[in-house]
């Protein structure tokens, strides 16, 4: 079991771990409530941690989280109403059609 990355609270943890999982991934969420405990030892140790059961998948796992942290930024002009749309989005807000 090896630690993937540490992130900085509890709500992030776990949409990572989940975002993992989807991806095929056996992964947990470690010092999920270790918070608590923050004033007792230092806070970078308190903060919570997503682990991967297997060690050889490590680097696959922190690149697809890498890639999902990190959407690519796209401007595009929607074909069906001509919405200006901007960001990691692959679907028209207004209309609703996905970008060809």
């Amino acid at each position: 079991m090896k630690r993937i990355t540490q992130a900085p609270n509890l709500a992030l943890a776990t949409l990572w771990a989940d975002l993992l999982r989807q991806g095929g991934f056996d992964v947990s969420v470690q010092r999920a409530y270790a918070s608590s405990i923050a004033g007792e030892i230092p806070p970078d140790q308190a903060l919570p941690e997503v682990w991967i059961a297997d060690d050889d998948q490590v680097e696959v796992a922190r690149t697809l989280l890498h890639q999902l942290r990190h959407p690519p930024f796209r401007r595009w002009v929607c074909t069906g109403c001509g919405e200006l749309i901007e960001g990691g989005f692959s679907q028209c807000w207004s209309c609703g059609r996905v970008l060809d």
